[in-house]
């Protein structure tokens, strides 16, 4: 069994290096990486999204970012907002919503790093 983790800090793979072979601060790095929390900036506002949030949605309204929403699984579409740098996952899966290229749902993606994102 594999440890749990956190939805917000995603495993670090480093493509074609063996684990074996890593020196002290390769190690030290990756891990820094690993528990590196994602920050979202919007509307001038820097906001931490920590394990505790299932989505992008509910790290903004914790921080009184007001994003429009209905459905809160993908659905609708009315949370959609513009991905201006930065890397999402969906993970529960796509969203059956249309998302346009740049745009992300903020109510079912998580950030993978920094974002930077864009009210519509």
């Amino acid at each position: 069994m594999s440890k749990p983790q956190s939805p917000c800090l995603p495993e670090v793979d480093l493509p074609g290096v063996d684990a074996q072979h890593h020196s002290a601060d390769s190690q030290v790095q990756a891990q820094s990486e690993e528990q590196k929390v994602p920050v979202i900036s919007v509307e001038g506002k820097k906001v931490t999204c920590t394990g505790q949030y299932p989505s992008i949605l509910e790290c903004l309204e914790d921080a009184d970012v007001e994003v429009h929403y209905h459905c809160r699984d993908g659905f609708c579409g009315a949370c959609r907002v513009t991905l201006e740098q930065g890397k999402v996952v969906y993970p529960q899966g796509e969203p059956l919503a249309f998302v346009g290229e740049g745009e992300i749902l903020t109510c079912c993606s998580l950030p993978v790093t920094d974002i930077k994102i864009t009210l519509d």
